[in-house]
């Protein structure tokens, strides 16, 4: 009996496993105990990512919510409110975080295409008043997962942080996929970090590491969200063998990131062949396709391509999500777009 051709699974880019070579790099990492900060593999990883940011440091963390919500407690303060886009990562998935730890309520700003506008902050900053609780921090999200993998424009960035500068506030840049954003378009990391006093990059999505994210700022920020991550339950010991595993993709796999974004645009250029199927054009490795067939919802769909080996997530009750990345060949984007075509017939 033939074996089963293997799963394509497009549920998001953090399904990645470790290729063969960023195995040896973790097997082979030199550690210390990164809690005393001794360990030498992170402390390459931290300087590396500091200066690919344009920051005068970083710090490791075991996820992005710790990190983004590590900034929220460095920018924010108790009985305040943070600005954000109405369909953000921090806002909608992050278990109300900011509420918990930091005191802090999230204003969410409704937008028509998740980019958070200048005219759109300096309307939401609250004014002074007795009656109103103060504004302490903007949010940014770049790229925007909720909006398809949207790139927010680097001048735009640039106007927000001039508007919260004048009004005396702070920036968090949430880059989970920042990598993804400077590999679209070709702008410098370090140029859309210098838009944001925070930033937040993840090596577990697009980069297909197992495990890590990374906090960059100034050196006295850091050193300040140092106790908070240790407060948080963040502090971790021989962790080198986590921060090899960054380092081998910040050699290897940010390169390649063009070749997620070609297959996302393949992928939808297939979904549009289907009758009742509608993707936008991705910019980066998310698709977000729209069913329009009356009888037939996300949590289906999904189910019936999970029946053909394809794996997608219901993103609301008649939107699939797929993401692309280094685990989906070109091979594996025309069996999910055949799967696709089923759902039409």
């Amino acid at each position: 009996m033939p074996a089963a051709p293997p799963v394509v699974d497009l549920r998001s880019d953090t399904v990645t496993r470790p290729t063969p070579a960023m195995r040896r790099a973790i097997a082979e990492a030199e550690v210390g105990d990164d809690v005393l900060g001794d360990d030498p593999t992170v402390r390459r990883l931290e300087e590396r990512v500091a200066a690919l940011l344009g920051k005068e440091a970083a710090l490791f963390f075991p996820s992005g919510t710790q990190a983004n919500q590590t900034a929220i407690l460095l920018l924010g303060r108790p009985g305040t409110e943070v600005i954000c886009e109405a369909q953000a990562h921090i806002y909608h998935y992050e278990m109300g975080a900011a509420a918990a730890w930091a005191g802090v309520q999230l204003r969410p700003v409704p937008t028509p295409d998740g980019v958070l506008t200048p005219d759109l902050v300096r309307a939401h900053i609250r004014p002074r008043s007795p009656h109103l609780l103060p504004t302490s921090a903007v949010t940014v999200e770049n790229t925007h997962n909720a909006a398809g993998g949207k790139v927010v424009p680097l001048e735009t960035l640039r106007a927000v942080h001039a508007v919260a500068r004048e009004r005396g506030l702070p920036v968090h840049l949430d880059g989970a996929r920042l990598w993804n954003a400077s590999a679209a378009t070709g702008v410098p990391l370090a140029a859309y970090a210098g838009c944001a006093d925070t930033v937040m990059v993840s090596f577990s999505k697009g980069l297909g590491c197992p495990v890590g994210s990374a906090l960059a700022a100034t050196r006295a920020l850091i050193e300040e969200a140092r106790t908070i991550r240790k407060r948080l339950g963040g502090g971790m010991r021989q962790v080198g063998i986590l921060a090899a595993a960054a380092l081998y993709a910040l050699d290897h796999h940010v390169d390649r990131l063009p070749e997620d974004h070609r297959r996302a645009r393949r992928l939808a250029e297939l979904a549009n062949d289907v009758p009742g199927l509608r993707a936008t054009e991705p910019e980066t490795n998310i698709v977000m396709i729209d069913i329009e067939i009356p009888e037939l919802d996300a949590g289906t769909a999904a189910a019936r391509l999970a029946a053909e080996g394809v794996l997608l997530v219901p993103f609301g009750p008649s939107r699939l999500r797929a993401v692309t990345h280094l685990d989906v060949d070109d091979a594996g984007i025309e069996r999910a777009g055949a799967a696709l075509q089923a759902l039409g017939r």
